[in-house]
């Protein structure tokens, strides 16, 4: 009987400890689960990053310029396109509830990591990406670079090739973006990209 009366609270303080975390999602956040996860994990399968456990200014900034088209205004940019009408629908009060929100979410680690020479990772992102993004891939909102470690191999070549080719970081207020678009001619080849993101996937459990 005890032992009933024991499982029977434990299972109680379950469901009101979901309940909680369940009320402790905004509003403006219900419509953003579908493509981004119910934890903000993402989801490689739509093209939608990880958004936990990122900086908050770095997230405010990302939804104002989606909403102000600093971000996904370019024709060739179909997923930024996507998420425009989806950032235009938060009024400027919701924006920093919803950032505040996802930055104390515990980022993921990516469940399909990238595969690559760890040590020729390491060497080209320790010289060419870990002075802004850190050493660990964690992010650095001192100098406004965010956590690569949580993304997806797919999502972070995509946003790459996507500064290369200046679909990303060429609007005259994406100041940020904008030294992201130099960084992008950075490395020599698509297979030195790989072993990058291999190196960052291999932070990622440190974090």
């Amino acid at each position: 009987m005890k032992y009933l009366l024991v499982t029977l609270m434990l299972t109680c303080l379950s469901w009101q400890s979901l309940l909680v975390q369940a009320a402790d999602v905004p509003a403006q956040y219900q419509s953003c689960i579908a493509c981004h996860g119910d934890a903000a994990q993402g989801n490689p399968a739509v093209g939608a990053p990880a958004l936990a456990g990122q900086g908050v200014a770095y997230l405010e900034r990302q939804l104002k310029h989606f909403k102000a088209g600093v971000r996904g205004a370019d024709s060739r940019d179909t997923l930024g396109a996507q998420m425009r009408p989806m950032a235009g629908a938060l009024d400027d009060a919701a924006i920093p509830l919803v950032a505040s929100y996802l930055s104390a979410l515990p980022p993921p680690v990516p469940k399909t990591v990238q595969a690559g020479d760890l040590k020729n990772g390491n060497n080209y992102y320790q010289s060419r990406c870990g002075a802004c993004h850190g050493g660990q891939a964690e992010g650095n909102p001192g100098l406004n670079a965010p956590g690569l470690a949580a993304l997806d191999a797919a999502y972070l070549k995509h946003q790459y090739k996507n500064f290369q080719l200046g679909i990303r970081g060429t609007h005259p207020e994406d100041t940020y973006g904008r030294q992201m678009k130099m960084m992008a001619t950075s490395l020599p080849s698509d297979k030195d990209l790989d072993d990058v993101i291999a190196y960052i996937h291999s932070l990622a459990k440190a974090l």
